[in-house]
């Protein structure tokens, strides 16, 4: 067949692609991608772009729709760029994500023996965002658009709602279009220049942004502007006074000609500069820019389920890293002895603090920075360490540099909580070269319409006998001086683990080693306030630890 595009063809789709377009081929083996379509289609489609051994093509009719196919609630649906998924049942959306965080972790992750668990899916996959970001454009027809982006494009598609975002989100976004209108309708010309023009860099409100507390029906909006101020901002928060469960109303200032939506400065306009919301029986401040999941009603599900794969003892420590408003920490708090959690955004830790403040909880320790900077520099500095590290990256995944240092810490378990399948799998593939096993994987959709999916994996630290070449040495042969150098943490572990049947934790042994004066300094497992909740090390644990010592010639 000689194809070119723009050519019309007629094809069956037999699969679906990691970006949630429908993969056919046709007689001659062209393999081609086409939006808008399911497994089980037959169709007319359009040549869009042709290489050497695949193309692209658009849908231009459908000859016999698939069983799977359903009707997209929204009316937007294959221009939005927000849902790929809508005209698949939701049964089959499932089967899907599944099925693409078991083939990435075993193609690229390297990982075959592993228990793949089923998807956790939503009863009712509608209208469960808690964070909405509309840009806001001015349309041909000289009236504002505030929607969201079509797909690769920064065309902004304007719908009256959005069946994926919490109701509430789109009575904002018709206040501040109504309110734009009348600007409008006023006087044109200044009425106009309040809307951005990205192409030109001209005009004020660039987006706005919407955040809900599930739990306690609060409301937060952020207007995003290129300038200093929005002129007559007091008669539009006059108006989003008015929605009820309105509590923040913020102004972000983004003058950059940048992607990035949010700029570094945000002012309060009216109310509090937070608003709270509850997971269980934790409650928790959510800053305009700090990192809160967006589908409450499979969150616990989903921290639930890191917790369940961490299983902390009430003795062993825990490091939460990219830990945003302090969400997993706390969540770990109730069954670790400390939880030391990371992040790198300023508020979002402040939130975390005043979160654990809160709920009472005095057991943990937020430290401001990248995980990949914060943990390495802690480790080499202060020697801490962990027994149990939780990881929830953002998309790109985990700096090389913390994978290494994960590896050099060496807990036992680590809990990697993804939104990204595919550097999920490059991550994995770097922590089992070294030195661990992946146990299990929970897919949990966060992200029901759309080809997003959140996954959960338990690592587990392979045995020194199994990773590594074992080398007898004769300790009475190494001149060593300080008693720290003699052993590790995890070979006092494995010493005791093998000589009498149970675990010891990191911070049994540092307790240890102070009460036994081998360390002076200051150490760094245990929790700040003299209030935390640091259990002391059982009498038992105690003096297998401290004939450990003798074994290692530490005393």
């Amino acid at each position: 067949m000689n194809i070119k595009k723009n050519d019309i063809c007629r094809i069956s789709i037999t699969d679906i692609d990691t970006a949630g377009a429908g993969i056919g081929r046709l007689e001659d083996g062209l393999v081609l991608f086409v939006k808008d379509t399911v497994p089980g289609d037959e169709a007319f489609i359009r040549i869009t772009k042709l290489k050497k051994t695949y193309g692209y093509a658009r849908l231009e009719e459908l000859i016999t729709p698939s069983p799977y196919r359903v009707t997209p609630k929204c009316p937007a649906a294959r221009q939005c760029g927000g849902c790929q998924l809508q005209h698949l049942a939701y049964g089959k959306q499932l089967e899907y994500k599944e099925h693409k965080v078991r083939e990435l972790l075993t193609r690229v992750g390297g990982a075959q023996d592993f228990e793949m668990l089923p998807v956790i899916g939503m009863e009712d996959p509608w209208y469960y965002r808690n964070k909405a970001q509309f840009p806001v454009g001015l349309g041909r027809d000289g009236k504002p658009k505030i929607g969201f982006y079509a797909a690769r494009t920064h065309v902004i598609v304007d719908s009256p709602v959005c069946p994926i975002q919490c109701k509430e989100s789109g009575k904002v976004r018709e206040t501040v279009r109504q309110w734009l209108e009348e600007k409008i309708e006023k006087d044109p010309e200044a009425g106009r220049e309040l809307i951005y023009d990205e192409s030109a860099g001209t005009g004020l409100l660039r987006h706005v942004l919407v955040r809900t507390g599930a739990a306690t029906g609060e409301i937060m909006v952020c207007l995003v502007v290129n300038g200093k101020k929005l002129p007559d901002s007091e008669g539009l928060v006059s108006r989003l006074r008015e929605i009820p469960g309105m509590t923040s109303v913020m102004l972000n200032i983004n003058r950059g000609s940048t992607n990035v939506i949010m700029g570094s400065e945000t002012r309060l306009l009216w109310g509090k500069d937070y608003i709270c919301d509850r997971i269980e029986d934790i409650e928790y401040r959510i800053s305009a820019a700090s990192f809160y999941q967006v589908n409450p009603a499979q969150t616990a599900k989903l921290y639930r389920t890191a917790l369940e794969m961490a299983d902390p003892g009430e003795d062993e420590t825990v490091w939460d890293l990219y830990c945003g408003t302090g969400t997993i920490t706390l969540f770990a708090s109730k069954r670790a002895a400390s939880v030391m959690g990371v992040e790198v955004v300023p508020e979002a830790v402040e939130n975390a603090r005043q979160n654990a403040e809160l709920s009472g909880i005095s057991n943990v320790r937020f430290l401001l920075g990248k995980a990949e900077d914060v943990v390495p520099a802690e480790h080499r500095q202060h020697g801490i360490s962990a027994d149990i590290i939780i990881v929830d990256p953002p998309r790109k995944g985990c700096d090389r540099a913390l994978i290494d240092c994960m590896v050099k810490v060496a807990p036992k378990k680590i809990v990697y909580v993804s939104c990204d399948p595919a550097t999920l799998a490059r991550d994995v593939k770097l922590l089992r070269e070294g030195g661990y096993r992946l146990v299990k994987a929970q897919p949990v959709d966060m992200f029901p319409q759309t080809v997003g999916i959140e996954t959960v994996c338990l690592l587990s630290k392979l045995s020194e006998a199994k990773h590594h070449i074992s080398v007898q040495v004769d300790m009475d042969e190494l001149d060593l001086t300080a008693a720290e150098s003699k052993a590790t943490y995890e070979e006092i572990q494995e010493w005791v683990k093998e000589k009498y049947g149970f675990h010891v934790s990191h911070l049994n042994i540092a307790k240890t080693k102070h009460k036994c004066g081998i360390i002076e300094r200051q150490n760094y497992n245990l929790p700040k306030s003299e209030n935390s909740r640091s259990p002391e090390t059982p009498k038992e644990k105690e003096e297998a630890i401290i004939e450990a010592f003798r074994h290692f010639q530490m005393i």
